[in-house]
């Protein structure tokens, strides 16, 4: 568990050094960083603002760092299975015994955590008329943010919880109660196979980075991104070339690290959207989103049906990849979605606008994409348990 918590913050604070963050006032850098852990784990960090009786703030952030998040569900997973992956059976209160020892740690890092990610910083009005009313009338605007601490204890637990459930249904080494074997032949092989799937979106994410990074200016805000939220552009990227369609926008000055194509297809009066063909449109290599969907999941659905039973029709792999692939870009859809404004007037000027305002967010179609996941599923996981069949067969009558 503390390997999770050391690995989670070391990619937040590197993370945040490379998109700047360092050079934050007040020395608020590692309280930033704290924070950072805190919405990785789906904690609740809420914004806040005071800029005296004759001027308004307005700012609001939600966001989850997903590569944060996934280095703790990585290391955190693996910690929980070492001691049980040479156990050939394990009881249902030893198996809870070790998970309570690490909630009782994971409750004291959030309680320290949500104490911890408090800071408040002063912000600078520019030039012009709103810096002039703000001399004259000694305005002096903060914004910083503060942690819901029931709300962060809450769903930090729960996503612990989730971390450890997973991680024994994904592995096959480690042993399941004796009154769950069947989860041993139905779950494990799809729940495997949806982790490979989203871990290779993660790699081949981590390899389109690095050649940005070598080629382009600005290789800091790149591996800013991909320290801070790779997934969070890499698992939206599997329900676009699925088809699905998210709806967002960007407005003010500042933005989402993000794609170039993304960025622009965002940025339009109303709101926008996004999908294969928008992004299309600006970029005729999108379309290799389709291409890398199709390859994937279907490498998926073979992947799981390798690791079924050879017995199980094809009919009821597809059923099953088809509920998992589901599932999982419900998942998304619900840890992708993105949330930010910031605001601010004088004495009704400024209107919370002019170049001291922004509006970020972007959210999916969710039950468009899921309906979609449900027919890929079936049509991946029926083919790749015929492939599953045939390299089968074959790797037999080579053997003989």
């Amino acid at each position: 568990m503390l390997a999770g918590l050391v690995g989670m913050g070391g990619v937040a604070a590197l993370g945040l050094w490379a998109a700047g963050a360092a050079d934050l006032p007040d020395r608020a850098f590692p309280r930033v960083v704290v924070a950072t852990f805190v919405t990785s784990v789906g904690g609740a960090v809420e914004m806040s603002g005071d800029a005296g009786e004759l001027a308004a703030t307005d700012a609001g952030l939600t966001v989850m760092p997903l590569s944060v998040t996934l280095t703790g569900a990585l290391v955190i997973a693996r910690g929980f299975l070492r001691p049980l992956r040479h156990r050939a059976v394990v009881g249902a209160r030893e198996l809870a015994g070790w998970a309570g020892r690490i909630a009782v740690l994971w409750l004291l890092a959030l309680l320290g955590a949500g104490f911890a990610a408090r800071q408040t910083f002063e912000v600078s009005l520019g030039e012009g008329l709103l810096s002039d009313l703000g001399d004259l009338f000694g305005v002096r605007p903060t914004v910083g943010f503060t942690t819901d601490l029931p709300l962060t204890v809450l769903f930090g637990l729960l996503w612990l919880a989730g971390v450890l459930v997973l991680a024994l249904l994904v592995s096959h080494r480690a042993p399941l109660p004796g009154r769950l074997p069947g989860l041993r032949t139905s779950v494990r092989p799809a729940a495997y196979a949806m982790v490979a799937l989203l871990l290779a979106y993660v790699v081949v994410g981590v390899v389109v980075a690095l050649v940005v990074a070598a080629t382009r200016d600005r290789p800091a805000d790149t591996f800013a991104v991909l320290l801070l939220g790779l997934p969070n552009l890499a698992w939206p990227a599997l329900t676009i070339g699925l088809g699905a369609t998210w709806n967002g926008r960007v407005e003010g000055p500042f933005g989402l690290p993000m794609p170039r194509v993304l960025d622009e297809v965002l940025r339009t009066p109303d709101v926008s959207t996004v999908n294969v063909g928008t992004l299309a449109e600006r970029d005729g290599r999108m379309w290799w989103l389709l291409v890398a969907a199709a390859v994937l999941v279907l490498s998926a659905g073979f992947l799981m049906a390798s690791r079924s039973s050879a017995r199980l029709p094809a009919w009821l792999h597809a059923v099953r990849l088809a509920v998992a692939l589901a599932l999982t870009v419900l998942m998304i859809g619900m840890v992708g979605r993105v949330s930010a404004h910031y605001g601010l007037s004088v004495l009704g000027i400024g209107d919370l606008g002019g170049g001291l305002a922004g509006q970020v967010f972007l959210r999916p179609r969710l039950w468009g994409a899921v309906g979609l996941a449900l027919l890929w599923g079936l049509v991946a996981g029926f083919l790749g348990a015929l492939l599953a069949r045939w390299a089968g067969g074959r790797s037999r009558r080579v053997r003989h």
